[in-house]
């Protein structure tokens, strides 16, 4: 172990074999009524001849004016959750990986990129350091919790993981939530090299075998124009037993 921190380099290829390495050895264990329509209808009820057209008239009324009422609602509750999940997506566009059973959205201009050690990677070609990455490391824990804390975890795969050895890393927070029954351990860091600092943000979880890594940052010098939309990229990210 020692020996591969050593040797380890800020390619994907190493970074992919630490990650595997330290997983199994370092980590601690939608309109219904229109005015017209209404309008329509109460003349209607007024031409009638019946007997009992006042009272025909009166409840026809209350019908009108009861579902005049409850129409707005009704339409409310009955809005697809796609459509609600299209303004969330606002900006965005979806990435669902059905092999490896996970799913993320990612910024809008963003280009998809090869590299090895990596499931998924896409990153802006003009901001170099804004990118969002998959990674997956098999495992045989049923759950994140089994091997530590979030903070316990977040501060090995920050220093041995997610950024260079030679770069000096600060854990800003690390916290614990819960999706579908499923624990998700979600931190953010900064990894200083000599030239900038990424901000980054990780969420990461266990399941179907596998240890689940998505990261996601910027440019220090961005970060207060990027972290909403990085932290609606780590958001998104949901794994499907």
């Amino acid at each position: 172990m020692a020996s591969s921190l050593q040797n380890y380099s800020s390619s994907s290829a190493a970074s992919s074999i630490i990650h595997h390495t330290l997983f199994l050895n370092c980590i601690p264990q939608r309109g219904l009524l229109h005015k017209k329509g209404l309008s329509f209808i109460v003349k209607a009820e007024k031409t009638s001849i019946a007997v009992s057209s006042h009272c025909q008239e009166s409840f026809g009324r209350r019908q009108i004016v009861a579902a005049a009422a409850v129409a707005p609602w009704f339409l409310l509750l009955n809005q697809t959750p796609a459509s609600f999940a299209a303004e969330n997506k606002k900006g965005f566009l979806p990435v669902t990986d059905n092999k490896d059973a996970y799913e993320f959205l990612y910024p809008f201009g963003w280009q998809e990129v090869s590299i090895a050690g990596q499931d998924k990677v896409f990153k802006d070609v003009i901001e170099p350091l804004e990118s969002v990455s998959v990674n997956l490391v098999p495992t045989s824990k049923q759950s994140i919790r089994e091997f530590g804390t979030p903070q316990e975890i977040a501060e090995t795969l920050i220093k041995k993981v997610l950024a260079p050895p030679t770069q000096k890393t600060k854990l800003v927070e690390a916290t614990e939530h819960d999706v579908d029954g499923k624990s998700y351990y979600t931190f953010e860091f900064t990894a200083q090299a000599p030239n900038y600092t990424r901000h980054a943000l990780s969420t990461i979880t266990v399941a179907n075998g596998k240890f689940y890594t998505l990261t996601t940052g910027a440019n220090e010098r961005r970060w207060d124009k990027m972290k909403d939309k990085l932290h609606t990229v780590i958001d998104s990210f949901k794994v499907k037993a």
